[in-house]
Formats: C-alpha cells, structure tokens, sequence
C-alpha cells in the first residue's frame, strides 16, 4: 500500500510516495538520494543506517518511512552546510577513519551525545557510539577524536 508522506530531510520540507513496509534507510538512498546512511546488517546491530530523528540517533534500517511523517531526520549531509562541523573536522585532523563505511553512522551518534552533553568523559563517548561497528580502527582514534572535539 502506498502512502505520501511529508518530513523534513536536512532542513528541507520533502514529500515522498513510499510503502508502508520501505524502511526509512530504503526510502533516504532509494527514493530521496541521500547516501551516507549505509546498508550494512539490515538488522539494526551496525549502525551504519544511524540518522538523527528529531535529534536522537536511530536505525534508520529499523524504522518503517510511514513512521517518520511529519518528523525531522538529519543524515550526515544535513549536519553542515558550511564546511565540516568541529565534530568532523577533529575526525578530519585525527585521520579517525579508516575505510569510512561506519563514519557517517559514528559522527551522527557522537553528534547527539555532544548535543546533550558537551564535555563527555571517555566512557560516556564509548557508550554513546557502542551501536556503531567499526571493523577498521580499533575505536581508539574515534573517542580520540570526540573528545577532542568536546574540548575545542
């Protein structure tokens, strides 16, 4: 069955025709060609589909599009226009990052966990992002780099 529904994506008011059983990380890369989320388990334990819904860090691979009517989602390319956000430039400056494919995911949780708290301790930052897989770094130069951005 199909179902128009109208949310605000990145800042922008958007409608779109979507099934009532597409997922919300089916409907952003499919349908409204936002790409950061990513496709990684299809089953919520990744955390690579992570985008912020009215502000708080969701699966966006659990979350039926229907559910997100009239709602506010924030996907990595929502978080700045203007250049890289303090969060992303100390990913930047701290080459955090390996392959990448968890980034977006990472950066939205760290990005709420700042939100709420701006001055994190380094287990608050290991729980905040505990939903988001990282096969590559090690998580080290990850929590490095959110607090380094809690103190800048």
């Amino acid at each position: 069955m199909k179902k128009t529904i109208t949310l605000t994506l990145n800042g922008d008011a958007r409608s779109v025709d979507v099934e009532t059983t597409e997922t919300l990380l089916a409907v952003l890369r499919n349908k409204l060609g936002v790409k950061s989320p990513k496709c990684g388990c299809d089953q919520g334990e990744c955390g690579a589909c992570t985008v912020l819904l009215n502000g708080k860090s969701v699966r966006s691979c659990l979350i039926f599009s229907v559910e997100v009517d009239g709602q506010e989602v924030v996907t990595l390319e929502g978080l700045s226009h203007n250049g890289p956000t303090p969060l992303q430039q100390a990913f930047i400056d701290r080459s955090a990052f390996q392959c990448g494919y968890c980034a977006p995911g990472v950066i939205l949780s760290a990005t709420e966990l700042l939100t709420v708290n701006p001055h994190p301790t380094q287990t608050e930052v290991q729980e905040a992002i505990a939903g988001n897989l990282c096969r590559c770094t090690g998580y080290e130069s990850l929590i490095e780099a959110i607090l380094a951005a809690s103190r800048e």
